[in-house]
């Protein structure tokens, strides 16, 4: 239970920045605060947007790989630069996930 206040002074832009961080966290402004001091791990929430780009860049992963396979055999230097193009989306998405 908690019970007990502790106020600090900040300047409005301080506040105002504190609260949309929160807001984008989905937490409250006293919660942010309280794991922003204890130093824990503040994620914010995806976005429609952010989900949508994730969403293209895994669309994407799977073509490119698509498109390597299809060339491994009639020539496999374009195929080999199709599969890294796929690689370096992968870890772009593995970095997101986190």
């Amino acid at each position: 239970m908690k019970r007990e206040y502790i106020q600090i002074r900040c300047s409005i832009y301080e506040k105002k920045l504190l609260q949309r961080r929160a807001a984008r966290a989905g937490i409250s402004l006293s919660e942010y605060i309280r794991s922003a001091a204890f130093e824990r791990n503040i994620v914010e929430r995806i976005t429609p947007e952010q989900l949508e780009a994730y969403q293209m860049l895994v669309q994407y992963k799977n073509n490119f790989t698509r498109i390597g396979n299809m060339f491994k055999k009639r020539d496999p230097k374009l195929a080999g630069v199709v599969e890294d193009l796929a690689r370096e989306i992968r870890t772009h998405l593995k970095k997101f996930k986190k």
